[in-house]
């Protein structure tokens, strides 16, 4: 499979949406939660495996600004300051692809932790 490239990156809802539609036809709209909360950074992955951070209080958080990085990815910077996450594009497209499942598990964890999306 070729490398999916981004036709579209557009922002909306005052933020909190970030759509963004692939050459192949494809297109998802993402919440600024849960990009936020996924964030590919260091320091919501960690530096391996079992040092991941669950990022809990972000329910209103939004989209501040978005930079290219290279023709492979995006900086998201967010209303939190939170800006050091690169979302390549097949990242993104994960996202989209797989939102439900994604979310579903995010929530099941913010009940185990006794957490919540509540800022």
């Amino acid at each position: 499979m070729s490398e999916l490239w981004p036709t579209e990156l557009k922002v909306s809802d005052n933020g909190s949406i970030l759509k963004v539609s692939f050459d192949n036809g494809t297109s998802h709209e993402l919440s600024a939660e849960l990009l936020r909360t996924e964030s590919p950074s260091a320091e919501v992955r960690g530096h391996g495996p079992g040092q991941e951070q669950l990022v809990f209080g972000k329910r209103f958080v939004s989209i501040t600004k978005i930079d290219p990085v290279g023709s492979y990815a995006a900086r998201i910077s967010f209303s939190d300051g939170h800006a050091t996450g690169l979302y390549t594009w097949a990242y993104l497209e994960k996202l989209g692809r797989e939102q439900p499942t994604i979310w579903a598990a995010y929530l099941d964890k913010l009940k185990r932790e006794g957490k919540t999306r509540e800022p």
